[in-house]
């Protein structure tokens, strides 16, 4: 280190360039540069002859490493704190000590090794693999994106598919993804291998799998037939990992986000230009080029499905609050949907909304753009109106709790007449003040007409002032007044005068004189 350091300084290499390319810190090649050669020896002498922090224990390492030769420092570092409460000792310092006593005893780690073996390539057309991805992609403001990816490989040929959504996969969706790999492929394989997807899987049931009710009814119209992975086995699915490692690192990595549309597009253009056109590195033929031949061994598409005539809506529960969950976050629906037990059918369309209705079949009651944050509150100002009844249907509502109706309608006219746009927003904080103060709201009525208020939150600005001086009365001091006339004797009293002494007779006593 010390000599190629000194070499690429001499070659005009700077202290930034010498470090990067060595992989060290700019302060240990500061620190070398300044040694001169025979300072080095000197410091390199000395260090083979420190003892160091882990001395004490080698007898101790070295006997757990005997017997247990598959250990890792790992291992030995949390065994040392176990067994030595007072030490501190950092985890590297222990990885480097136990390579050393590995070197000095011999003691080769032993690890249990997989044995893997080549399997051997499937017929045409036999079979293709499906898995999921997803990454984090920059956007051209500079915020970020995660997008989510399904592909498809032909496990003989490589030949690939791959479509992205801007948002969490549905099983419509995934659906959707199969009939355009399997239109892409021309045709559709006999075998399908996937991973444990929830997606698609309920639950294996010992073997025998149970699909979710939407997959299961689209694997029996297209007679697919499935495999899948065991848990904790990448190996019976390695083409697909691959091709989910390939998407990543050569074509989404460092590629700037514009929209899901040009997106998928770019993905396309790479897969004719690059995915399924380089020559495959275990195959060492171009996948384009066996397609061609595998082709003809995949099963002809006869029937189209038209994806909008799967059952594909899902129910959700309505909140007392009026809201439903979907993915952890809560969308609101309109004031008066809540009924016990009353449920709403939801869809999540291509284009990131979260449409909601009555019944399946039926209008949208509300729809939302979807969050792919956790725990928000997705809320349209429309649904916290009461939209159960017409405007003058409301005014005459509200007027109703008013001992003058007469008097209320009319203002309450007024009101309309001048916000006639936020007519419903008045009128409900109204109906709210009217409800935690139905006493005040007679007085607080006469005084916005006496002073030409005519404004929801300035009448409940009233209310708030009246409440705090009804209290301030309230918590006066009461005093009791009992006035008595004076009868004669009374004056005769005050009028009297008490004696007085001059102030003489006080001074001589003061000073002692006495008569």
């Amino acid at each position: 280190m010390y000599m190629e350091i000194h070499q690429l300084k001499k070659q005009g290499f700077k202290v930034r360039r010498i470090a990067r390319k060595l992989r060290v810190s700019r302060t240990t090649v500061y620190k070398y540069l300044e040694k001169s050669p025979e300072e080095m020896s000197l410091w390199m002498a000395s260090t083979k002859s420190r003892k160091k922090k882990l001395d004490p224990y080698e007898m101790i390492i070295h006997t757990w490493l005997t017997e247990h030769p598959d250990m890792s420092a790992a291992q030995i570092h949390d065994w040392l704190l176990e067994k030595y409460k007072d030490l501190k000792v950092g985890e590297s310092t222990v990885r480097g000590y136990v390579k050393e006593l590995r070197e000095k005893y011999s003691i080769p780690k032993e690890e249990e090794k997989r044995i893997y073996q080549a399997v051997p390539e499937l017929p045409m057309g036999q079979q293709a693999q499906v898995d999921f991805g997803q990454t984090n992609q920059k956007k051209s403001d500079g915020t970020s994106v995660k997008l989510n990816f399904i592909t498809f490989v032909l496990s003989h040929s490589r030949y690939k598919y791959v479509e992205w959504l801007d948002r969490p996969f549905t099983t419509k969706d995934a659906i959707r993804c199969h009939e355009n790999a399997f239109r892409y492929f021309g045709g559709i394989p006999n075998e399908l291998v996937y991973d444990q997807d929830s997606l698609l899987i309920v639950s294996e049931n010992s073997g025998d799998l149970i699909l979710t009710a939407e997959f299961q009814s689209y694997r029996e119209e297209r007679k697919l037939n499935f495999t899948i992975c065991r848990k904790a086995d990448p190996e019976s699915k390695g083409k697909i990992e691959n091709v989910v490692g390939y998407i990543k690192g050569n074509f989404a990595k460092n590629r700037v986000f514009d929209h899901i549309d040009t997106w998928n597009e770019q993905t396309l253009a790479w897969l004719d230009r690059t995915g399924n056109k380089k020559v495959h590195n275990t195959t060492k033929k171009r996948p384009v080029e066996v397609f061609s031949l595998e082709k003809q061994h995949l099963r002809p598409i006869i029937k189209k499905i038209t994806i909008s005539n799967i059952n594909s809506s899902i129910t959700r529960t309505v909140r007392k609050d009026n809201t439903i969950v979907y993915l952890s976050n809560r969308y609101s629906v309109p004031l008066g949907t809540y009924k016990k037990g009353k449920s709403v059918f939801i869809e999540a369309t291509d284009e990131g909304y979260l449409l909601i209705r009555d019944e399946k079949d039926g209008p949208t009651i509300a729809e939302h753009k979807i969050s792919h944050q956790k725990g928000k509150l997705i809320q349209d100002t429309q649904h916290t109106r009461d939209r159960t009844k017409g405007i003058p249907a409301y005014i005459t509502s509200i007027a109703e709790k008013f001992k003058n109706q007469e008097l209320a309608h009319s203002y309450l006219k007024e009101i309309h007449r001048r916000y006639p746009r936020y007519i419903r927003d008045q009128l409900q904080l109204i109906g709210k003040e009217i409800k935690s103060d139905p006493e005040l709201i007679d007085e607080v009525l006469e005084m916005c007409i006496n002073k030409g208020i005519y404004s929801a939150t300035e009448f409940s600005d009233i209310v708030q002032y009246v409440k705090r001086q009804s209290q301030v009365d309230k918590d006066a001091p009461i005093v009791e007044s009992n006035i008595v006339q004076l009868t004669d004797a009374d004056k005769l009293t005050i009028s009297t005068k008490p004696h007085t002494r001059n102030l003489d007779s006080y001074l001589e006593v003061l000073e002692g004189v006495s008569k």
